[in-house]
Formats: C-alpha cells, structure tokens, sequence
C-alpha cells in the first residue's frame, strides 16, 4: 500500500510540474521550520508522500479574507499546493463551490465521523447573541461549538482568530475575541495552535499542517509541549522580529530613519533602521525575517515598511489586547497602553493621570504611602539598553 501510495504522489508531483528534488527541499525547509534537522526530510517526505486524505473544515467568522488571499496567491505548480492536497477539505466558503445546503450537510457529515482539523480564520462574534456573524440559519457561535465537539484540533489563522485582531479593535461593537479565549469561556478542550500575523503565513500553516496531521503529534499529545503560552508554535514564535532583522546593524550603530528629516529618503535608501519610524520589531516575535512572505522573496521592514507588531498576540485576553489596538498609531515609537474598560491611551496619559493620583495621594497618606508602592505607574514596553541610555532621543 506504500508503494501505491509513493507511486500515486509522485504521479501528483509530475503533474504539477514538480520535481523530485525541489520536493525534498521544500521537505527540508518544512523540517528547518519544526526546528529539525535537515536529516528529517526524508522523513517529512514520506509520511507525506503515504498519507491518507485528511478531513478539514476551513471556516470564516469575523474576517477579511486576508488569510485565505494569503494561502491562495501561490505560484502554480508550486510544493505546498501539493501538500495541501493532502486534505480534504469538506467545508471552505470562501472558496468553495458547493453553497447553501450542500455545503453545510458537508460539515453535518465531516461532523458526524470526528477526527478531523478546523481551521478558524477570522473572529469570534459575540455581539448581539452570537447574532452579528450567521452562518447557514444558525450564529457564528453555534456553529463553531459544534465544529469543535468532534475536532482533533483547532489551528487558528491570523490575527483576528487568535485574539481578535482588527475587528476587536476599539469600541469593538461586534464584541469579537479569538478562538482560545471563547473556547476557554465555553469550556472546549480541543487543542488550538494560534498563528498570529495579519495575513497568516502560508508557509506556517503548511509546517503545522505536517506536523499535526503526517508526524503523529496529535496522537501523543506532543504538539502541546511545542506551544508557548499564548498557543503558538515556540520554533515560529520563539524570537522577536529585531533580533533577525537585516537592518540590526543600522540600529547598533544608531543610524535610524527618521520620519520628516532632511535626510529622510536617503536614510531609507541606506537601509538604516525604522526604529524611530515606529517598528514593534523589538516586541513582535515572529521569525518574518527568515522566513519571509510570497516564496521568502520579501516581507515588510524588507520592502521599507515598519513592523506594526501583527505577530503578538494576547489569544487568552482577547479584544482588549489586541495588537492593533496595542500597536497604535503604527507610525508612533510607544505602543499604546490597554486599560480596562478604557482601550488604548498614549503613556504621556497615563503620566499625567498617575502623576495627578500620586498627588493627591502624596497629600493624603503622605510620602510614607508611595513609598510602600501604593502609587505605581502602568508599564508599556520592554526597553532597549539603546532606550535607556536615551538613543532614541
């Protein structure tokens, strides 16, 4: 049956035009990307090569379709398209053909057998009774509890799905939140691997994909241990933006963009560092710089732009902290502060209300009250040594 199974792969591979070799690159590459040893491609490739259809279900709440466009602006023939045949996916409505009752007695049936993958992509609505977002006659929540309840696990594309991402953003009105949170609300077991960015990686789905459904990790359990603590992949996860940022040099020397100045353009020419334009690279942890968008031909700071801090992630908290709230106004070097009930203020803000509560609390209680840490400011950012010494003045 593996032979067959070997045979009809490599049948798949010629018809898209993809050789034997770049395959097994593209294997090595997935395997640099679970933190392996190029030595397991062989491996990666034939438990892809011998694997079964997978059932998927792939379904859009509160989005954009800015994941899907990600996953589907792909040259063709291309290796993760291959890979991603692997799947069967009963139900994506952005793409799919089926409609209406067809398509939702797909996932009746995909429900019906379990074991399947869910793919979230956008957020979880609560507004108005689960009423802003109806899928097929029924609330977006309904209908996610009940493509959970049979799931192996949940992989949760994009930043709206892991925290809630833009639609969460201030005032919220839809009362969106990620796919963890609601399942921690709701008291829903399944696994869920969040893959923060806006738009998700494909490159990154691909890897998990491999890794959940060809490398036995669901059946062990040992995919969890491989998750921080906002349920995303260590290895994808594990270093922020500015450690592999190409332009790392510019920022030790001190040689930044800087936005306005005489020497704006040709700044941007050299390739200083955006740092002073507002990049979130030193709190955003991601590996964007390795691995790159569009085939790794580029990714933002590369093309010229900041990071905005896309990657971060607060998936237990949910709309509140989000990153696009957090990480506003993009171009402004301090993130904003969240406080509850309040959303996003400027620190400058915060100094003066705190410094004002201090005040009165200097004159009521004393000296002795600060003292004993009873007045304490908010923090907003880990600092730099480069921001301590005052670089960034």
């Amino acid at each position: 049956m593996a032979q067959e199974a070997r045979a009809e792969f490599s049948e798949l591979l010629a018809a898209r035009g993809v050789s034997r070799r770049d395959f097994l690159k593209y294997c090595g590459s997935i395997a640099a990307l679970l933190g392996m040893s190029e030595m397991y491609a062989p491996q990666i490739a034939a438990a892809v090569q011998t694997a079964a259809l997978q059932p998927a279900l792939w379904m859009a709440h509160g989005l954009c379709t800015g994941c899907t466009e990600s996953m589907a602006q792909v040259d063709t023939p291309d290796v993760p398209t291959v890979v991603l045949d692997l799947l069967s996916i009963n139900y994506w409505e952005t793409v799919m053909a089926a409609a209406g009752t067809q398509a939702e007695e797909n996932v009746t049936a995909t429900v019906a057998k379990g074991g399947y993958v869910v793919v979230v992509e956008g957020s979880v609505m609560l507004g108005q009774g689960g009423n802003v977002l109806r899928i097929g006659g029924k609330t977006g929540i309904e209908e996610l509890k009940t493509v959970a309840s049979k799931a192996a696990a949940v992989i949760a594309v994009g930043s709206c799905a892991v925290d809630g991402g833009w639609v969460a953003g201030k005032p919220n009105p839809a009362e969106a939140t990620g796919v963890s949170k609601f399942f921690a609300d709701n008291g829903i077991k399944v696994p869920v691997i969040n893959l923060p960015t806006c738009p998700v990686n494909p490159e990154w789905v691909v890897a998990m994909l491999v890794d959940v459904l060809l490398m036995g990790q669901l059946a062990d359990g040992s995919i969890l241990k491989k998750l921080d603590s906002e349920g995303r992949p260590k290895l994808i996860y594990g270093s922020t933006i500015h450690d592999n940022c190409p332009r790392r040099g510019h920022f030790e020397n001190g040689e930044f963009v800087v936005f306005g100045s005489a020497t704006q353009a040709a700044d941007e020419a050299r390739g200083f560092c955006l740092y002073q334009m507002g990049c979130k690279g030193p709190q955003t942890y991601t590996n964007c710089p390795l691995v790159r968008w569009n085939h790794r031909v580029s990714w933002c700071v590369e093309a010229g732009s900041p990071c905005i801090g896309c990657g971060t992630s607060n998936s237990l908290t949910g709309g509140p902290g989000n990153w696009v709230d957090a990480g506003t106004p993009f171009l402004s070097r301090t993130a904003n502060v969240r406080l509850p009930g309040i959303g996003g203020v400027q620190p400058a803000t915060i100094g003066a209300v705190v410094g004002g509560v201090a005040a009165v609390g200097l004159i009521a209680h004393g000296i002795g009250s600060a003292a004993k840490g009873r007045v304490k400011g908010v923090p907003t950012e880990t600092q730099k040594v480069y921001d301590a010494k005052g670089g960034d003045r």
